[in-house]
């Protein structure tokens, strides 16, 4: 059973462009995938780092990368 219950990132694109879930139910961790990809690689964070990502993408510090070949 899978502990983390997933929310789609109210930021993310409505038309499946870019798609993040984040799960904060676990306490001292969050959890971050694509949601276009709910059974890949998911991103495990502790608070501090957390706190640290969503600061350095709200600064501009951190930014979508391009896909295109």
């Amino acid at each position: 059973m899978n502990a983390f219950q997933f929310v789609k990132s109210s930021h993310s694109s409505p038309a499946g462009g870019e798609c993040v879930e984040v799960a904060t139910n676990v306490p001292s961790v969050v959890a971050v995938r694509d949601s276009k990809n709910p059974s890949g690689s998911t991103l495990l964070l502790g608070d501090r780092e957390w706190l640290a990502f969503r600061s350095a993408v709200i600064d501009g510090r951190i930014r979508a990368a391009s896909l295109t070949s």
